[in-house]
């Protein structure tokens, strides 16, 4: 079997059924694939939503976990059960773009690569309905090392597991999985994964509709819990530096990322978090998780990492009052 496609799927009933219909819209013969839904227990009516579907279809799995553990866990049940030489995992929100798959896992089958990356398009979720397709270019194929891919595609803000096809031999010889119960787990999975490759493809071709500003998605709002979880996916990718043979440009980048993921994590602390005790309470936990964690490229990453390690409650405060009298000057500007 060429491909496993797996989904999980979490109180999702108002896009699971448009996604699942994706699938089956990419002219693929349905033996060379199977379809993994992973039911993360759903308590809305996503499941009754599908049913007609997965009676359709032979080639569809249904793995049932009695509780919500977390698409993490969701993602690593999905991969234990897969058969497929390789391995998609679209979010149940988002869709594929109809007839963009069967290039891409025909190049991975032929080249035998470990990681296939393709394009994506990011639309506003009130605009999918209306969407009628995308004018695609040329098929352009670049064959590159994890490294090579590593510096040049990899952006901190795009760890999106979705628009890579992994090959499931490669997941498993080294280990990789998805950290357990976490919100943020697509951060170091990713670059874990660019980081042990050994032979990659670039694809310039649009392959996924990410769905935006979607009510409840797992990355919207921000609170203690998930707080912890973006520092659980900080330390994650910070241990990452740890692997041998990293070429001093890969290392150098992969620092970047993490005072990227560090600085984001801050940024949503100000803005999402009101409470003084709270705000203080997350900044204990970075250094409780992460406790050699240190930046030192250039005088900023330096001084943040000196305030971090030697005055977490005043360097916290400080963003804090920083980030309400730019909103302050911000809204000042609008009222005008």
């Amino acid at each position: 079997m060429d491909l496993s496609i797996i989904v999980p799927v979490y109180n999702v009933e108002k896009y699971v059924r448009p996604c699942l219909e994706s699938i089956y819209k990419q002219g693929i013969d349905e033996s060379r694939y199977e379809v993994i839904i992973v039911n993360d227990g759903s308590t809305d009516k996503s499941m009754e939503t599908i049913a007609d579907i997965i009676q359709q279809h032979a080639n569809i799995t249904v793995i049932n976990h009695p509780q919500n553990l977390s698409l993490s866990v969701a993602r690593n049940t999905g991969i234990a059960a897969a058969k497929g030489e390789y391995i998609l995992m679209p979010d149940s929100d988002d869709l594929l773009i109809e007839n963009t798959l069967l290039p891409l896992i025909d190049k991975a089958v032929e080249t035998k690569v470990d990681l296939v990356v393709a394009d994506y398009l990011p639309i506003k979720s009130d605009d999918i309905p209306s969407f009628s397709g995308v004018s695609q270019e040329t098929l352009i194929w670049e064959e590159k090392t994890g490294g090579q891919l590593f510096l040049e595609d990899m952006k901190p803000e795009q760890c999106y597991v979705w628009r890579t096809l992994y090959r499931r031999a490669f997941l498993l010889d080294n280990h990789i999985t998805f950290i357990p119960g976490i919100n943020y787990q697509d951060i170091p999975y990713t670059q874990e994964c660019h980081l042990k490759a050994q032979r990659c493809i670039r694809a310039h071709w649009k392959l996924y509709i990410y769905r935006l500003e979607r009510p409840g998605a797992a990355t919207t709002y921000f609170h203690v819990k998930k707080a912890k979880s973006f520092i659980l996916a900080l330390a994650g990718t910070y241990k990452l530096r740890k692997l041998p043979h990293l070429s001093p440009e890969v290392r150098y980048k992969l620092e970047e990322n993490v005072y990227f993921t560090f600085s984001t994590i801050i940024y949503r602390i100000i803005y999402g978090i009101t409470k003084s005790s709270e705000r203080r309470y997350i900044m204990k936990m970075l250094k409780d998780e992460v406790p050699d964690l240190t930046f030192t490229h250039g005088t900023r990453q330096k001084v943040t990492s000196f305030m971090f390690h030697h005055m977490p409650n005043l360097f916290i405060e400080l963003y804090y009052l920083y980030g309400l009298m730019a909103f302050k000057k911000v809204w000042k500007i609008w009222k005008r």
